[in-house]
């Protein structure tokens, strides 16, 4: 653990045409961040986590399937998610999302 803190002014993440982006943007030995960049109709499809996790939408809209709930969530949206549980996400529009994965 650092106590230094970290800042960044942009995630410096581009949405691919037709596909798909990740970068982990923050690491230490508590949390792991990753930004996703979606084009429109990417999708992860459904899988699990080993660890709790949060999604904050950065830009644009996503169709969420988090266990058997169904939501559209847009910029500003933020969705906490338990280990396990099954979850899925398809951009609607080219999209940026912010993963957290919690130690």
């Amino acid at each position: 653990m650092t106590d230094q803190a970290t800042f960044l002014a942009d995630l410096d993440i581009e949405i691919p045409n037709e596909g798909t982006l990740s970068k982990v943007v923050y690491k230490d030995d508590r949390i792991r961040v990753v930004a996703f960049a979606f084009d429109e109709g990417q999708e992860l499809t459904e899988h699990t986590a080993a660890s709790p996790a949060t999604i904050h939408i950065a830009s644009g809209r996503f169709r969420m399937t988090l266990g058997d709930q169904t939501v559209e969530a847009g910029t500003g949206s933020w969705t906490h998610m338990p280990a396990q549980l099954p979850h899925s996400v398809l951009a609607l529009e080219p999209s940026v999302m912010l993963l957290t994965l919690l130690k």
